[in-house]
């Protein structure tokens, strides 16, 4: 019987990317625009769950010995699917995410939630599963997104901010401020969480 926590979990109590740490090599790369981040957010969010779904459901007939290339099969499937609908409906933002469209099907994120959880559990438990971790890899990579982008860039979503209202500093859309606006949001998280437990 699926629960309700099974979905909410992932969204912060275990956040696949701010509290396990997987996945983190999309979430630095492509985190510099908010529209970046959210366009992978999504995109590797449908990949999971429609994986979850079809993995859950061949489950009782997947060989354990060959379960993973299996998995990749199917993970690879809609990854492809993903791949193409960009390619079609979203050209800039599919130029822009390049190579990391067709790395989802080797996302660690992906691969551990078909593996952790979805062969080991019914069809609803699943979708639960895949709704609640990929709203969590989006919520992380979005935030990640925005914070890069108004300090780094002076804008969100592409849109100027106020000139003037402060200096952009450049680092934080080149790699180390990936690093360092993970690290400060991390630490936000840490620090509002703890608060709610005592």
């Amino acid at each position: 019987m699926a629960k309700l926590s099974t979905f909410t979990d992932g969204l912060v109590k275990e956040n696949i990317v701010l509290r396990l740490m997987i996945g983190l090599c999309p979430v630095l790369a492509v985190s510099t625009t908010a529209t970046d981040a959210f366009g992978m957010g999504i995109a590797a969010t449908f990949v999971l769950v429609c994986s979850n779904i079809c993995i859950s459901a061949v489950r009782k007939l997947t060989p354990d010995q060959i379960r993973i290339p299996i998995f990749i099969i199917i993970i690879s499937t809609f990854v492809t699917l993903t791949d193409y609908f960009m390619n079609a409906y979203a050209p800039t933002l599919h130029k822009s995410l390049g190579l990391f469209i067709p790395l989802i099907v080797v996302n660690c994120i992906i691969l551990a939630r078909a593996e952790a959880f979805a062969y080991k559990n019914d069809l609803f438990s699943s979708i639960l599963d895949g709704l609640g971790t990929g709203l969590g890899f989006i919520g992380a990579i979005g935030l990640m997104g925005l914070v890069r982008e108004i300090l780094g860039n002076g804008s969100v979503f592409g849109y100027k901010l106020a000139a003037g209202l402060f200096s952009p500093a450049i680092i934080m859309i080149l790699p180390p401020g990936g690093f360092i606006a993970m690290a400060f949001i991390m630490a936000a998280l840490n620090h509002f969480t703890r608060k709610e437990a005592c």
